[in-house]
């Protein structure tokens, strides 16, 4: 475990305003993703310090058709104390090479059954990341089977979106992502404030 990692970061999951005040309210609780195409495999999904890109994304799902079921008639915000934990921390080098052998023990997997790899897809951003989440999720397989600790959440960061201005290296939508494991991780929820501590009305 990285000890210079924060132990405590703020998290945000855009939802359905219905489900975030039954969320907040105790009478739901968030449900962990379990697409196959799920950035960072299984788990709670969080946008680490970043409100407004959670609502963003809550306004596209609005408009898209989830494969889940789930719909959002009024994008909205949860926010979230989450404890890291024992953290597969992506932006720590350390952590590299469990990715790596992963990815290696899936090639072996699939040569050996002869089955195809799964592959991106998706466009210049990859959004259907099924070969990345089925690597993680064969990552906690591994973690399992060798008798090492569960990660309680993934945190890793993403170049997405359009570049800022012509031939820049920043992109419109880069973010940090926290796929929470261990639900036990969340702390508490809450509606997001604004700097008059009234509740946050997004754009």
């Amino acid at each position: 475990m990285d000890i210079a990692l924060p132990s405590f970061i703020l998290g945000y999951h855009g939802c359905d305003q219905k489900l975030a005040d039954d969320v907040i309210a105790g009478k739901q609780q968030l449900q962990t993703s379990t697409n196959d195409y799920d950035w960072l495999g299984e788990g709670i999904y969080f946008w680490e310090h970043n409100a407004q890109r959670a609502y963003e994304f809550a306004v596209e799902r609005k408009k898209q058709k989830h494969p889940s079921g789930q719909k959002i008639k009024t994008p909205a915000v949860i926010g979230a104390v989450i404890n890291l934990g024992f953290c597969l921390n992506l932006l720590d080098a350390s952590y590299i090479a469990l990715v790596r052998q992963a990815h290696n023990d899936l090639v072996s997997i699939a040569s050996k059954s002869g089955d195809p790899l799964p592959k991106n897809t998706g466009g210049q951003d990859l959004v259907n990341r099924k070969l990345d989440c089925a690597v993680i999720n064969q990552l906690h397989k591994i973690q399992q089977n060798t008798g090492q600790p569960p990660f309680d959440t993934l945190r890793a960061a993403f170049f997405e979106g359009k570049p800022l201005y012509d031939n820049a290296g920043f992109a419109a939508s880069t973010h940090i992502q926290i796929a929470v494991r261990n639900p036990q991780c969340i702390l508490g929820t809450f509606h997001p404030l604004d700097e008059k501590a009234r509740p946050r009305k997004f754009k």
